[in-house]
């Protein structure tokens, strides 16, 4: 018999990308959209979205006005409004700044970037309540000149959604979108920094000349204790508690975190505070370094998705001795219904260290593939964990890959399609620029299958 449910391939009328990608990818009543860019994918950038003067047009403007148009005639061949039905989108940027010895010197600010021709145009096509947001700064696309790349998740369901603020204890973000929004059972934070903004810049509360961040998220710099990335994460935890409840949710429920942060040196710091808000049961997640930040002296931004405290949703951690232990504090995966969402995945063990056989050997530079490798060795992973999950590698409908470099894409992402001989997921790909938290690792993962009633 068929499942209804059953993840479908969604191919608009749009251009057809170069790599093993579906444009979107339904599941149940949710739709995974691919990172759009404003290119044909045969000259490059779209000759519409390249401006005739750029003294007149705006760069930014003419390729998010591209790839909005892509998304709304996607989402429409799926039976979704791009007005009114997403519910969670990413917003990433390529930009010069914050360079590597930046965020080596706890600079994570990317300087001179501005969005606001961005915001302008998302703004005629995306209607409040506006959807969870999160919008940062990285190293390179994968389409030479593109200036934004933007993937989302859509939900058909039925219910109309519901934009939250806590009120004036955590203001309203500058930028438009909702701190909280939810959809039936589902809420959907969109990611926060360690600020106390109120209004426009002149009335940010405690803000010193360099920095806006809130003054229980800095620490003393005239001793010599405390944690930066501490006192950052736990601010930002309390901000999101407040955000959560507002939306008739609390931390209790979260099922997925994103967290960005810039050094992996702040990786430890930011798991300690994690211990204290998740002692138990935490959510899946994945932690992203090299993340250029929206605002200046921030050291970490994080989103959440979560069920609300009245849904009758059961969370399940899922566990299997067939793959490696998380290294920090995170289980392996997280089952929600019809959806499991995996904490990231990289080509390590239990201890955080790659494992064998994933790097060239230094006395034989010609020989080998590591991308073809860390992916075959993630994949095994990620096989087992599914099925442990109550469903298969096949099933997987998102995926978001990080590379440090990017000079493993090729043989990576061709291990990538081979696991997929029917529905490809949907997926976005960039370049983070930066060693990840696992040395010698050149890919990182971010994922979520579709599991069977």
């Amino acid at each position: 018999m068929t499942d209804p449910k059953a993840p479908v391939a969604i191919w608009p009328d749009i251009p057809e990308p170069l790599m093993p990608y579906s444009p979107a990818v339904k599941a149940a009543d949710w739709i995974f959209v691919s990172g759009q860019l404003a290119s044909d994918f045969k000259t490059g950038i779209a000759p519409e979205a390249i401006p005739a003067n750029p003294h007149l047009e705006s760069e930014q403007a003419l390729q998010s006005k591209f790839v909005m148009e892509t998304l709304k005639r996607t989402l429409a061949a799926g039976g979704a409004d791009i007005s009114k039905d997403v519910a969670r989108i990413w917003q990433w940027l390529p930009w010069e700044t914050p360079t590597y010895d930046d965020f080596l010197n706890d600079n994570s600010w990317p300087d001179g970037l501005s969005i606001t021709p961005y915001l302008d145009t998302r703004n005629e096509y995306i209607f409040e309540p506006r959807p969870a947001s999160t919008a940062v700064s990285i190293r390179a696309l994968p389409v030479r000149d593109a200036h934004i790349e933007i993937d989302m998740i859509a939900i058909t369901d039925g219910f109309e959604p519901e934009g939250f603020s806590p009120g004036p204890e955590v203001p309203m973000p500058l930028a438009g979108y909702s701190p909280a929004l939810r959809r039936g059972d589902w809420i959907f934070l969109a990611g926060e920094v360690p600020t106390d903004w109120v209004g426009d810049y002149g009335e940010a509360r405690n803000m010193g000349p360099e920095s806006a961040l809130a003054k229980d998220a800095r620490v003393n710099p005239h001793v010599w204790y405390g944690s930066e990335i501490e006192a950052q994460t736990d601010y930002t935890l309390w901000k999101l508690q407040k955000i959560a409840e507002s939306a008739g949710g609390s931390l209790k429920r979260v099922v997925k975190a994103e967290v960005y942060i810039g050094h992996p040196n702040d990786y430890a710091g930011m798991d300690k505070v994690w211990k204290k808000w998740f002692p138990d049961n935490p959510p899946a997640r994945v932690v992203i370094p090299y993340m250029g930040l929206g605002t200046r002296g921030s050291k970490i931004e994080i989103a959440l998705t979560l069920l609300a405290d009245d849904s009758e949703i059961e969370i399940e951690t899922v566990h299997t001795t067939d793959a490696p232990e998380p290294f920090s504090h995170e289980p392996q995966a997280v089952k929600v219904g019809n959806f499991l969402f995996l904490s990231q995945q990289m080509a390590c063990d239990s201890n955080g260290v790659l494992a064998d056989g994933m790097i060239r050997h230094e006395n034989f530079p010609w020989y080998g593939l590591p991308g073809k490798n860390q992916m075959a060795y993630m994949m095994k992973n990620i096989a087992s964990i599914c099925e442990a999950g109550g469903t298969k590698v096949e099933n997987i409908v998102r995926r978001a890959c990080f590379h440090d470099e990017g000079d493993h894409f090729a043989d990576s992402i061709e291990e990538w399609a081979k696991y997929f001989p029917g529905v490809k997921p949907a997926s976005t790909t960039m370049k983070i620029g930066g060693p990840l938290v696992v040395k010698g690792a050149n890919t990182m993962l971010d994922l979520i299958a579709y599991v069977p009633d």
